[in-house]
């Protein structure tokens, strides 16, 4: 039997004699911006592990080289301040150098100083190793990384991955808090610190093989974008820009109520309960992993609060909002010392749940407050705002301590920290809304 040989296909798709091509369909690759925010998703993730760890130094550090809580605690406040006023930087070195350069250096610079940790004999090397340089790292890593990625590489699914990212960070304490702690409680503090810098050196050849600055670096247009997008040249004024919105901004009464109620949010969160709550606990005989392990739970109420609080945002008063917030969780750190305990018992499971709704909550309602006020500006007022949270938590992680080692025990604290909650929810009722000309009220009735 006679073979009918295999014929030439032609440019139309059929073959020589009239016979149907049969061509295989072509599979649609995945579009490089979704390996790029996995990419940055991870590395956020691990940005949350090297803030987990300075709860768990604070006994061990203490027991060790007999540095006083205060002591320990400015060491982490100099890490929270820089990390906030890091921030408002960070999006112009990226403009500047690149994101991929920027995000490279931020993680080398964490592993050396978390790595430096190991062999330090001074409480002024731990200011140095953990305040200035993982602080600084992780500052160039904060939400100015997460904003400049979504910006470039999206135009649809932008709100759904700025979502994604910013989750990342409280998924990242759900992974780190629980190993951190189990390691520490296991084989001492050092190979904590050594896990974080090799986290830390670990993500460094991700970024550099699979991040990219801009769609253009690889011919794309960005995820949605229906033309393609040639990539800026570099930045050299964002710096200036960003000082300049906040002299205008500062010369508003709405921007410093915003300044001082996310204040009193870093205060009330990262400043206290994840820098002081573990601590706190295991003064009441509960074990390290317990503590840690409930700290990480709050990370995961955290994502669904912030879901919903964005929901709130776009149907109901930001301001009340932001009362609603502060007065809520002032209240529950009101009862935190009647239920800290040996064992965890069900009032502090509802406690960690009611507190991990709100953690981040306030997010949501500032920032719109910050585009509401001032328009193009608002990210970047936001940036400054968010730097005046990361102060109040570096003040409230060296006066925890102080007050620690003062009384005894940290229940001063959580009534002060209640009563806080009270003011701030008090400012956010008080701040105008904008003008209806446009323009923004210079003063605060």
């Amino acid at each position: 039997m006679t073979q009918t040989p295999e014929l030439p296909l032609r440019a139309s798709g059929t073959r020589e004699g009239g016979a149907p091509a049969s061509v295989p369909p072509r599979r649609r690759r995945p579009h490089r911006a979704w390996s790029v925010a996995a990419v940055t998703f991870l590395t956020i993730i691990g940005a949350a592990g090297f803030a987990s760890l300075p709860g768990l130094l604070i006994d061990p550090l203490h027991a060790e080289f007999h540095w006083s809580r205060a002591t320990i605690g400015f060491a982490v406040s100099v890490n929270l301040a820089l990390y906030g006023l890091t921030a408002p930087f960070a999006a112009a070195l990226m403009d500047r150098f690149g994101i991929r350069r920027v995000v490279a250096v931020a993680l080398a610079v964490i592993a050396i100083g978390a790595g430096l940790t190991v062999f330090m004999t001074a409480s002024w090397q731990l200011v140095l190793f953990w305040g200035v340089l993982v602080g600084l790292g992780s500052g160039s890593m904060a939400l100015a990384f997460a904003a400049t990625v979504t910006g470039r590489w999206f135009t649809e699914r932008r709100g759904l991955v700025t979502g994604i990212l910013t989750a990342a960070g409280a998924s990242g304490q759900l992974v780190f808090l629980p190993l951190l702690s189990w390691i520490v409680d296991r084989y001492t503090w050092r190979p904590a610190a050594v896990t974080v810098a090799l986290a830390a050196l670990a993500v460094v050849p991700l970024v550099w093989l699979l991040l990219r600055d801009h769609p253009a670096d690889v011919g794309l247009a960005p995820y949605g974008a229906t033309e393609f997008v040639p990539k800026p040249p570099p930045q050299r004024g964002a710096a200036r820009r960003a000082l300049r919105a906040l002299v205008t901004a500062a010369r508003t009464g709405p921007f410093w109520l915003l300044a001082g109620t996310f204040a009193i949010c870093g205060a009330t969160t990262n400043g206290l309960v994840k820098t002081h709550f573990i601590p706190a606990a295991h003064d009441h005989d509960m074990p390290m992993t317990a503590a840690a392990s409930l700290l990480a739970v709050i990370g995961v109420f955290d994502i669904a609060g912030t879901i919903a609080s964005g929901w709130f945002t776009d149907r109901f008063d930001t301001r009340r909002l932001l009362a609603v917030y502060y007065g809520l969780r002032g209240l529950s750190l009101m009862f935190l010392p009647l239920l800290l305990a040996d064992t965890v018992r069900p009032p502090m499971v509802f406690f960690i749940v009611f507190y991990g709704l709100d953690w981040v909550a306030t997010v949501p309602p500032t920032i719109a407050l910050c585009r509401e006020h001032y328009g193009e500006d608002g990210a970047i007022v936001f940036g400054w705002v968010l730097a005046a949270h990361q102060v109040g938590a570096a003040l409230v992680a060296f006066l925890g301590g102080l007050a620690r080692d003062l009384f005894g025990t940290y229940n001063p604290v959580w009534y002060a920290s209640g009563a806080l909650c009270a003011l701030a929810a008090l400012m956010a009722l008080v701040i105008r809304r904008r003008a209806e000309s446009g323009r923004v009220r210079p003063a605060v009735a």
